[in-house]
């Protein structure tokens, strides 16, 4: 039997001995051959690559990454076309992909999740789900192979991290900062706290993200976490490159330039 997505993501922690890489792409963005080119560059550079499916009502995200979910969504991209991204990223890094609970649920969770299994997807987060509602999505999720990745924030009690610590599947996805994506995130004690409090009740790694924008950063994080995710900054400078090939080198540079900060 082929191993569960949870059993891959574990394995890639175990295997690299180091903190992780793990950027983020919006499927569709700026349309789907170019989103699946930055993909896949970033394979090269990355441990786990975290695949946005764009959403109309994106409360977990910032400007950066709701406008250019909005552009994806103007093209017409739809899941089905994200996951078709993920098929493509099968030989790289595990794929998880980042959605909304609308998404999963206009399928059906068992059918969403076993067509994302069936791509070769080894996770989800779904950052409006709580975690006292997911048991459904859950078990269809562990039914087929895909793990639901929790995410805990500054605001998440003790007693809230401890259930989430209870079903946690492959990580946790520490949020950096109160708020959504794309703010900017300061290393200091009340960070290092949060990352130590989560330690205390999560079993599985524990990786940080929201608000990290350079490779410094992201190394200081690697001093505290398990792995590190950068979003905005990535969709930054595609939006900011001159055209495609120019975008395309942005994207690349920036991965190494983290992924090197990340492997000593």
């Amino acid at each position: 039997m082929p191993e569960s997505g949870a059993e891959r993501l574990e394995q890639v922690f175990r295997d690299a001995g180091r903190p992780l890489f793990v950027p983020y792409v919006m499927g569709g963005y700026p349309d789907i051959d170019a989103s699946r080119r930055h993909a896949q560059i970033l394979a090269q550079h990355a441990d786990i690559i975290e695949l946005g499916i764009p959403f109309s009502d994106p409360l977990a995200d910032g400007p950066t990454i709701q406008a250019a979910g909005q552009a994806a969504l103007d093209a017409g991209t739809r899941p089905s076309d994200v996951l078709d991204i993920a098929d493509d990223l099968r030989d790289g890094p595990p794929v998880v992909v980042m959605t909304y609970f609308n998404t999963v649920i206009a399928q059906g969770a068992s059918e969403f999740l076993g067509a994302a299994a069936d791509k070769g997807v080894a996770g989800i987060i779904i950052p409006d789900l709580p975690v006292d509602e997911a048991t459904e999505v859950r078990e269809a999720a562990r039914a087929a192979g895909v793990a639901l990745i929790a995410l805990a924030a500054p605001t998440t009690d003790d007693a809230r991290m401890a259930e989430i610590g209870e079903s946690a599947e492959g990580f946790v996805y520490l949020v950096a900062v109160t708020g959504v994506t794309g703010g900017e995130m300061t290393m200091d004690d009340r960070l290092r706290a949060l990352v130590d409090r989560a330690r205390r009740h999560i079993p599985v790694p524990v990786v940080v993200g929201f608000g990290v924008r350079t490779p410094d950063q992201a190394e200081q994080i690697g001093g505290i976490a398990d792995g590190v995710v950068i979003a905005s900054e990535i969709i930054r400078r595609i939006g900011d490159a001159p055209d495609a090939d120019a975008a395309d080198a942005a994207v690349d540079d920036f991965g190494a330039g983290v992924a090197g900060a990340l492997r000593p």
